[in-house]
């Protein structure tokens, strides 16, 4: 799964990726128990799981199955900050078929309210 902005049909075809060397139904599989496997982990003070938050900003899967994974916190000083990939490399990295997990924390853009998923908005009585 990956981030596709939007581009002009000339742009976007000359920034898509070659064909995956994995079969779609295995990309199906690896994307629907990675995101399973995100939905795992918890920011603790936040009774709602990260990928839910909108803390996920982008997955990508490799031809070669290791998984990057671009994310954020809901504020930079998170006191959980320097624990929060490990648990997700954990997670993804549990997911039978992912060769190997490589999280990287961004900033820009900021995380803010309007990226939570109804669910959480629900969970957190947020409306």
């Amino acid at each position: 799964m990956t981030d596709v902005q939007d581009h002009s049909a000339a742009q976007t075809a000359a920034q898509v990726p070659p064909a995956s060397a994995i079969p779609p139904d295995e990309i199906a599989r690896l994307t629907d128990d990675i995101t399973a496997a995100l939905k795992t982990v918890y920011d603790p003070e936040i009774p709602v799981d990260i990928y839910e938050l909108g803390l996920v900003y982008k997955v990508d899967i490799e031809d070669d199955r290791q998984v990057k994974i671009d994310m954020t916190l809901t504020a930079p000083g998170c006191p959980v900050a320097g624990d929060m990939p490990g648990w997700v490399e954990n997670a993804v990295g549990a997911v039978p078929g992912v060769s190997g997990v490589k999280v990287n924390l961004v900033f820009d853009p900021p995380w803010d309210h309007s990226r939570m998923s109804d669910e959480a908005r629900v969970a957190l009585n947020m409306w």
